[in-house]
């Protein structure tokens, strides 16, 4: 006999059994009780070592299926960007933007060089200017330079004349 067909067994018993009057316990015979239980201990084992195996094996291809989903979710998300890699939108799109890169190098280099020239430009008239107003500040400062020279002289003419004509009246004095 099986577990279940014992703990039946032993419910049937306990329904046919003499009832204590207002106890709700019933009368049953140990003995007989004793065996079935005997009984089921026997049988539990291998039921339970049964059950314990069909847990431990459901729960082993939950397990096995769960890693086999996420394996196969792996393989077509790869399977799904080599088809995307391959795919003629994504290689038009590859195309058009090493197309953009390369307008964008050309068009930063047009900047930088027209950017330097820009700079070449203005440091060359700026370097102009320079000696221009260099060469007028030479020619203003040798105009004011003779204008004092001149006046120096003059000066030094008049405190001369002046000089000689005292020493003159000195001369003439003896």
């Amino acid at each position: 006999m099986d577990a279940i067909k014992l703990l039946e067994y032993l419910q049937e018993i306990m329904d046919t059994s003499a009832k204590v009057p207002m106890t709700g316990k019933v009368m049953v015979n140990k003995k007989e009780i004793q065996e079935i239980l005997d009984k089921i201990v026997n049988c539990l084992p291998g039921e339970l070592k049964k059950a314990q195996w069909i847990v431990e094996e459901k729960d082993r291809i939950l397990t096995e299926a769960v890693q086999e989903a996420d394996n196969i979710k792996k393989e077509n998300l790869n399977l799904l960007r080599r088809q995307i890699e391959n795919h003629d939108i994504t290689k038009e799109a590859n195309i058009r933007a090493q197309e953009i890169i390369s307008s964008a190098q050309k068009n930063a280099k047009a900047i930088r060089l027209g950017a330097r020239d820009y700079a070449d430009e203005m440091l060359s008239q700026l370097d102009s200017e320079i000696s221009d107003k260099s060469n007028e500040l030479l020619t203003n400062l040798k105009i004011e330079f003779q204008k004092i020279l001149k006046d120096v002289e003059e000066n030094i003419d008049l405190k001369t004349g002046s000089i000689r004509a005292n020493i003159k009246e000195l001369r003439d004095m003896k």
